[in-house]
């Protein structure tokens, strides 16, 4: 049993022993996308206000988003017979001619001196009718957010999902040689702009994870190499220590109503076991006493029930057991290997990382039929993270001796590729919606 602990460790170890350097910022290149993508037209908005020009290209953020997607490929401008600003320009047949789906226009207006109002609309060739119109008041701070706001509109309205255009994602980079290493947990907007780095340490930092409000991350930092948890404001920059108890503390996860952590513990023996932290009595309660290694823990997204992996049937599998305690139940039963399991916001589906003809790859177990899906392609795959819609995912793999990160929908048909363009970035995680 130690010894199988000493190698999970290890590997835990290895999954954030980086080299090289990662200093730029994500750049994200769809790299496979199965099936016709949508034309769409983004229209240059229209601008009022004091100076020749809008301040900020919103529509181009837009078009940005669509794009990236995989599902939509916006036409050039020089395509356009027409830049319509307001409905009543809109001509459908121009539209019609070029294959046009759905057609964007907007229009930004300056209200004050860093006061702008954002209107847009989107209409349907086809139906020739709109589909969505909206207006929101904007800064030069609050442009792109605005955009992105406006993206995930005009997805939803497109798809029927929701956008995750606004949401953040959070990560871990590595750079300077072995010897003089600093590893950072950084988070950036999920086009990769906004970069920010929120932690900074010469010791590994490991496992983060949001909170429901996407206002805090908890996360594990060896420091002075003690494995401690803390749990640490993006806002203020304050952290506070919640788990700093002898031996292993680690793998956070918040409850879905952000007042409780899931926590892997583990005493002077090592013997790793599931526990509950309430963060704000400090009461701790152990969900799991077996012998064997019980980590990765996660909630379901009712707060009902945590899943996680262990090897007490031999190798390691997923199990899930009630909060209120009880017998854990296996889950998990296609394969030898089956970890690091993250349910899908909707519940419906369990991402985690499986042994796929001796690679580690991702895979989507549907819940109720237990099909698995096989997502990733790599040999290393791992920190399978879902976005906030359940509709894609993000997790980290190599590319050459670089770590990088991919997305790929649920069903594996468009898949992108995020890399820094310099080292490696490991551990992600996708953030909830934003709360606007």
């Amino acid at each position: 049993m130690k010894d199988l602990l000493v190698r999970w460790l290890v590997v835990s170890v290895l999954l954030v022993t980086f080299a090289g350097k990662a200093d730029a910022q994500l750049e994200i290149e769809i790299t496979d996308f199965v099936g016709k993508r949508t034309p769409v037209a983004i229209v240059p908005f229209g601008w009022e206000g004091e100076t020749p020009a809008a301040p900020f290209d919103i529509d181009n953020v837009i078009a940005a988003d669509l794009n990236r997607s995989g599902r939509f490929r916006p036409i050039p401008e020089t395509d356009m017979l027409q830049k319509p600003v307001t409905s009543v320009e809109v001509d459908f047949d121009d539209w019609s001619i070029l294959g046009v789906e759905a057609v964007v226009i907007g229009k930004i207006t300056q209200t004050g001196a860093n006061a702008f109002s954002v209107q847009f609309q989107a209409f349907d060739v086809f139906s020739r009718e709109q589909l969505v119109g909206y207006r929101m008041p904007a800064s030069l701070g609050t442009m792109r957010r605005v955009a992105h706001r406006a993206a995930d509109m005009i997805y939803e309205k497109l798809t029927g999902i929701p956008g995750v255009f606004g949401t953040k994602v959070a990560y871990v980079s590595a750079e300077g040689t072995e010897q003089e290493r600093k590893f950072s947990l950084i988070v950036s907007d999920m086009d990769g702009e906004n970069q920010f780095t929120i932690m900074e340490s010469a010791d590994p930092i490991m496992s983060p994870a949001w909170s429901p409000d996407s206002r805090q991350l908890a996360y594990v930092s060896f420091e002075n190499g003690v494995s401690t948890i803390y749990v640490q404001t993006l806002r203020t920059g304050n952290r506070m220590k919640v788990s700093s108890r002898a031996g292993i503390n680690g793998a956070p996860a918040f409850s879905p109503d952000g007042r409780k952590l899931v926590l892997t513990l583990g005493g002077l023996d090592g013997n790793l076991d599931i526990h509950v932290l309430d963060l704000r009595s400090r009461d701790l309660k152990r969900l799991t006493t077996n012998r064997a290694i019980d980590t990765e823990g996660t909630w379901a997204p009712d707060g009902s029930a945590i899943y996680f992996t262990s090897d007490r049937s031999g190798g390691p599998q997923v199990y899930r057991v009630d909060v209120d305690g009880g017998s854990p139940q296996r889950v998990t039963f296609e394969g030898g290997y089956n970890a690091r399991p993250r349910l899908s916001p909707d519940g419906s589906k369990l991402a985690l990382v499986t042994l796929d003809r001796g690679n580690y790859r991702v895979g989507v177990l549907d819940l109720e039929d237990q099909d698995l899906l096989i997502l990733s392609t790599g040999n290393q795959d791992e920190s399978p993270s879902f976005a906030p819609n359940s509709d894609s995912l993000i997790y980290a793999t190599r590319q050459g001796r670089d770590g990088v990160l991919e997305m790929v929908s649920a069903d594996g048909l468009v898949r992108q590729r995020l890399g820094s363009g310099k080292g490696d970035i490991r551990e992600p995680v996708w953030s909830p919606f934003p709360r606007y």
